[in-house]
């Protein structure tokens, strides 16, 4: 578009107003450095720079009940939505012996390719800086140019059992709870795991239309859980250069390809649910790339997880007419959890022989 959908222009006016306030209560810029991806040409770097409000007073001076009470609210999920983004901060991030200089987005976002980095395969550190900000330390995963097998993954539903795309549900699961209380799909962390067995090298990316400010908590969640290091591939609830909310269905849509075309060399296992628009975009992307798809896996939810979802007891499969829906590709399994998908997938993901 030529000109920013007029919700953007107000956002970003009313970021201009927040950020000069807050700086004038002392705020200061705080650096967060995602887990990037990438290939031996080119890498991914995510971050993003917001203002943070500084503490007052350190933990050990609350006293044990007061700090424990403010350990607990400090993990409520409104809290990860209570922030600054600061468009326009140059930030030099280094990876390896190399130092690149980007710029905050209208977000606050840093979403930088370096290529020709010279780094070898596997995991490496990444450092981001802006002025007035601790250095915040990230990681890549370099994935090699040869065969292997790689897994993306839905999160909503898929890992995490929360129901989020229920507004009022969500709502509740976001800002409400504790991110101690929430609990993951059973025997999701261990078919990952086992899928993985023989595999050291394939990378794992859990893609989902969550918001980026959720990324700590999601991190820590599957740590806790067992689940694989991996990148995330999340987005930004605001409103955009074309209407007031992303489109959480394009940036799934957008994210499979970029990844079919920056890892060409990757054979994907595709893991998501049938309670949203998972069975139409993997099955999209496998007609596309059939190349580049090794399996699907389709975690089923209950009827009571559905009309959580989308408010009717069936999956949105079975509400679309035959005629409109995409060609299933060859190998889509479907079972209500990890333990049911492990052995219907298993067979598919030996078959591609071990990572090299």
């Amino acid at each position: 578009m030529a000109r920013p959908h007029y919700a953007a222009v107000v956002e970003d006016a009313w970021n201009r107003i927040l950020a000069t306030r807050l700086r004038r209560r002392g705020w200061t810029p705080r650096v967060l450095a995602y887990t990037g991806y990438g290939s031996l040409s080119s890498v991914r770097i995510f971050g993003r720079v917001l203002l943070s409000r500084p503490r007052d007073e350190p933990d050990a001076a609350l006293g044990p009940e007061r700090a424990a009470r403010a350990a607990e609210e400090a993990q409520r999920g409104w809290r990860a939505f209570v922030t600054a983004q600061v468009a326009g901060v140059p930030a030099t991030i280094t990876l390896g012996d190399r130092e690149i200089v980007a710029t905050s987005d209208r977000g606050g976002y840093l979403d930088v390719a370096v290529d020709g980095h010279g780094l070898d395969a596997g995991w490496h550190e990444v450092r981001v800086s802006t002025p007035g900000a601790v250095e915040a330390i990230g990681s890549v995963l370099v994935i090699g140019s040869e065969p292997t097998i790689g897994l993306i993954s839905d999160i909503d539903d898929t890992v995490i059992s929360t129901s989020l795309p229920r507004p009022l549900i969500a709502a509740w699961n976001t800002f409400v709870r504790s991110e101690a209380a929430r609990r993951p799909v059973p025997g999701m962390a261990e078919l990952y795991r086992e899928l993985l067995t023989g595999h050291p090298n394939a990378p794992t990316i859990y893609l989902s239309t969550g918001a980026w400010n959720t990324a700590p908590a999601l991190t820590r969640f599957l740590s806790r859980y067992g689940f694989p290091d991996g990148p995330l591939l999340l987005t930004d609830w605001g409103p955009t250069n074309t209407g007031w909310f992303r489109s959480g269905r394009e940036h799934k849509h957008n994210s499979l390809r970029q990844l079919a075309r920056e890892l060409p060399n990757v054979r994907w296992v595709l893991i998501g649910d049938d309670g949203q628009n998972d069975p139409n975009l993997y099955g999209e992307f496998a007609q596309e790339y059939p190349d580049q798809v090794a399996v699907t896996g389709l975690r089923q939810l209950t009827p009571t997880e559905q009309v959580l979802s989308h408010g009717l007891p069936v999956s949105n499969e079975e509400l679309t007419p035959t005629s409109r829906r995409p060609p299933e590709p060859g190998r889509v399994y479907r079972a209500p959890d990890g333990y049911g998908l492990l052995p219907l997938l298993r067979p598919a993901v030996d078959a591609e022989g071990p990572a090299s």
